[in-house]
């Protein structure tokens, strides 16, 4: 049994046919390696039946502690608002579906505690039972996102991990509004040791995780922790700024030994010449309008209604 107290914070969306078990699987496992422990469900939004699951499921334990957001703020901000709630030394993330398993949450704490110099252990995934589609946009955002972002990882890292108390305390530090919780523990600069498990196919119900969703977390992660597209457009508007000369230069040389129309070779060098220019300024305000627009905005990223 370790010495340290627990904290799990679990995100729940639409799950009213997991959380009985995922209660029960976590349950048994938790009272068996620590003292003294918290489960912490975040209602992120659902319109089916979870909520009311959950206060029944209250009203039997005294250690699980149910938070409700206000509507639906995403995956990401439900954590956060989850690990804003944590009081215990370890804090543990996972998913609700099950395919993360209770039963591995030892195997975490072992591999963190046995590294002193980390501190997190994360889930890596030697197999995971997905659709191909997802598998390879997961394998596209990790390829994307350790090419163009100050955040590179191990692939196959799951959202599944332990983290010490610092971790999340260092976390919310961070003033940021449109970075993602689970990039921040990244960007941090968290040492962390990756732990080979399997994942097993989800308990019930359909993943919220559809294409629409995923490109925005990319996204997210992409404008949050990158200028690269603001520099792409910079680089094009140069290109475009050089080519326009070029072609400028090539119709000069037309209008001198061929038989143009009056007017129109002035017209095509100023128009070609200004739209290339355009896009040059366009991106240099880009790369300042960018970094302020990221450190400026402060709309809350979750709204929690209610505390039980």
């Amino acid at each position: 049994m370790y010495k340290q107290s627990l904290s799990v914070v679990i995100p729940i969306y639409n799950d009213e046919e997991v959380i009985n078990e995922l209660l029960r699987r976590l349950t048994a496992v938790v009272e068996t390696i620590v003292k003294e422990y918290e489960i912490i469900l975040v209602d992120d939004g659902s319109r089916d039946r979870s909520w009311e699951i959950m206060q029944a499921e209250r009203a039997q334990r005294d250690y699980l502690r149910i938070a409700r957001l206000s509507r639906n703020f995403g995956q990401q901000n439900a954590i956060a608002a989850g690990l804003s709630l944590t009081t215990k030394d370890l804090i543990v993330l996972m998913d609700s579906d099950l395919q993360d398993r209770p039963e591995d949450i030892p195997v975490l704490i072992d591999a963190l505690l046995a590294a002193p110099e980390a501190t997190m252990a994360i889930a890596q995934w030697e197999k995971r039972k997905d659709s191909r589609i997802k598998l390879a946009l997961s394998g596209l955002f990790q390829h994307v996102s350790n090419r163009i972002t100050d955040i590179h990882t191990m692939p196959r890292l799951g959202i599944f991990r332990v983290m010490k108390k610092s971790v999340v305390e260092e976390l919310r530090r961070f003033p940021e509004k449109t970075a993602t919780a689970v990039s921040l523990l990244y960007y941090i600069g968290n040492k962390y040791v990756a732990v080979p498990l399997k994942r097993d196919a989800r308990f019930a119900g359909k993943s919220g995780y559809n294409l629409s969703k995923m490109l925005a977390l990319t996204f997210a992660r992409i404008f949050s922790f990158s200028m690269f597209p603001i520099r792409i457009v910079t680089y094009l508007g140069a290109l475009l700024c050089i080519g326009s000369m070029i072609a400028a230069l090539g119709l000069i040389i037309y209008k001198l030994v061929g038989n143009v129309v009056t007017g129109w070779t002035s017209m095509m060098v100023l128009l070609l010449f200004l739209f290339g220019l355009n896009f040059a300024f366009l991106g240099v305000l880009g790369e300042y309008v960018g970094r302020i627009f990221l450190e400026t905005k402060q709309r809350p990223n979750y709204i929690i209604e209610q505390v039980v």
